[in-house]
Protein backbone atom coordinates (compact mmCIF):
# COMPACT_ATOMS: atom_id res chain seq x y z
CA UNK A 1 0.00 0.00 0.00
CA UNK A 2 2.89 2.36 0.75
CA UNK A 3 4.21 1.89 -2.81
CA UNK A 4 0.79 2.39 -4.38
CA UNK A 5 0.24 5.95 -3.14
CA UNK A 6 3.45 7.43 -4.66
CA UNK A 7 2.82 5.62 -7.95
CA UNK A 8 -0.71 6.96 -8.21
CA UNK A 9 0.44 10.44 -7.19
CA UNK A 10 3.07 10.54 -9.93
CA UNK A 11 0.61 9.21 -12.49
CA UNK A 12 -2.04 11.79 -11.60
CA UNK A 13 0.46 14.67 -11.53
CA UNK A 14 1.87 13.69 -14.91
CA UNK A 15 -1.60 13.41 -16.40
CA UNK A 16 -2.70 16.74 -14.93
CA UNK A 17 0.46 18.51 -16.10
CA UNK A 18 0.15 17.15 -19.65
CA UNK A 19 -3.55 18.01 -19.77
CA UNK A 20 -2.86 21.57 -18.60
CA UNK A 21 -0.17 21.99 -21.25
CA UNK A 22 -2.38 20.65 -24.03
CA UNK A 23 -5.42 22.72 -22.99
CA UNK A 24 -3.69 26.03 -22.41
CA UNK A 25 -4.56 28.54 -19.72
CA UNK A 26 -8.01 29.80 -18.83
CA UNK A 27 -9.22 32.50 -21.20
CA UNK A 28 -7.02 31.28 -24.02
CA UNK A 29 -7.95 29.12 -26.99
CA UNK A 30 -7.37 25.46 -26.04
CA UNK A 31 -4.57 23.73 -27.92
CA UNK A 32 -5.58 21.21 -30.55
CA UNK A 33 -5.45 17.63 -29.34
CA UNK A 34 -2.79 15.44 -30.93
CA UNK A 35 -4.55 12.15 -30.21
CA UNK A 36 -8.16 11.27 -30.88
CA UNK A 37 -9.28 7.95 -29.47
CA UNK A 38 -12.51 6.01 -29.85
CA UNK A 39 -14.73 4.33 -28.83
CA UNK A 40 -14.78 5.41 -25.22
CA UNK A 41 -15.83 3.43 -23.26
CA UNK A 42 -14.31 0.56 -25.22
CA UNK A 43 -14.97 -3.16 -25.00
CA UNK A 44 -12.78 -5.14 -27.40
CA UNK A 45 -10.51 -2.54 -29.04
CA UNK A 46 -9.66 1.15 -29.02
CA UNK A 47 -8.30 3.25 -31.89
CA UNK A 48 -5.76 6.04 -31.44
CA UNK A 49 -5.58 8.50 -34.34
CA UNK A 50 -2.53 10.78 -34.39
CA UNK A 51 -3.45 14.21 -35.77
CA UNK A 52 0.12 15.31 -36.51
CA UNK A 53 2.96 14.06 -38.69
CA UNK A 54 3.88 10.61 -37.39
CA UNK A 55 7.39 10.72 -38.89
CA UNK A 56 8.56 12.43 -35.68
CA UNK A 57 8.80 9.09 -33.90
CA UNK A 58 6.03 9.33 -31.31
CA UNK A 59 5.47 6.53 -28.82
CA UNK A 60 2.26 5.58 -27.04
CA UNK A 61 2.15 4.04 -23.59
CA UNK A 62 -0.90 2.71 -21.76
CA UNK A 63 -0.98 2.26 -17.98
CA UNK A 64 -3.56 0.58 -15.80
CA UNK A 65 -4.96 2.53 -12.86
CA UNK A 66 -2.29 1.10 -10.55
CA UNK A 67 0.43 2.66 -12.68
CA UNK A 68 1.66 -0.53 -14.35
CA UNK A 69 2.52 -0.16 -18.01
CA UNK A 70 0.36 -2.60 -19.99
CA UNK A 71 1.10 -1.50 -23.56
CA UNK A 72 3.73 0.41 -25.52
CA UNK A 73 4.27 1.05 -29.20
CA UNK A 74 7.10 3.11 -30.68
CA UNK A 75 7.13 4.90 -34.04
CA UNK A 76 3.35 5.23 -34.20
CA UNK A 77 1.49 5.15 -37.46
CA UNK A 78 -1.36 7.56 -38.11
CA UNK A 79 -3.83 5.03 -36.63
CA UNK A 80 -3.06 2.46 -33.95
CA UNK A 81 -5.57 -0.11 -32.77
CA UNK A 82 -5.08 -1.66 -29.34
CA UNK A 83 -6.63 -5.07 -28.68
CA UNK A 84 -8.35 -4.98 -25.28
CA UNK A 85 -9.17 -8.69 -24.99
CA UNK A 86 -6.60 -9.15 -22.18
CA UNK A 87 -7.58 -5.94 -20.37
CA UNK A 88 -9.81 -5.98 -17.33
CA UNK A 89 -12.68 -3.57 -16.78
CA UNK A 90 -11.51 -0.17 -15.51
CA UNK A 91 -9.82 3.13 -16.27
CA UNK A 92 -6.56 3.29 -18.25
CA UNK A 93 -4.18 6.19 -18.82
CA UNK A 94 -2.42 6.82 -22.14
CA UNK A 95 0.63 8.97 -22.71
CA UNK A 96 1.92 10.19 -26.07
CA UNK A 97 5.66 10.89 -25.96
CA UNK A 98 8.14 12.39 -28.41
CA UNK A 99 11.60 10.99 -29.20
CA UNK A 100 13.15 12.63 -26.14
CA UNK A 101 10.54 11.05 -23.85
CA UNK A 102 8.64 14.29 -23.17
CA UNK A 103 4.92 13.74 -22.60
CA UNK A 104 3.05 15.62 -25.32
CA UNK A 105 -0.42 14.52 -24.33
CA UNK A 106 -2.06 12.33 -21.74
CA UNK A 107 -5.58 11.17 -21.17
CA UNK A 108 -7.76 8.38 -19.92
CA UNK A 109 -10.16 5.89 -21.39
CA UNK A 110 -12.49 3.30 -19.94
CA UNK A 111 -12.69 -0.41 -20.68
CA UNK A 112 -16.23 -1.67 -20.05
CA UNK A 113 -16.79 -5.41 -20.30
Amino acid sequence: MKRLIPILSVLFLTTARAAAQSHGNAGQEPAERIVKFYPNPATSFINFDIQRNTEKGYSLQVFNFLGKQVYEVRNLSARTTVDLSEYTRGIYIYQLRDLSGKILESGKFQVAK
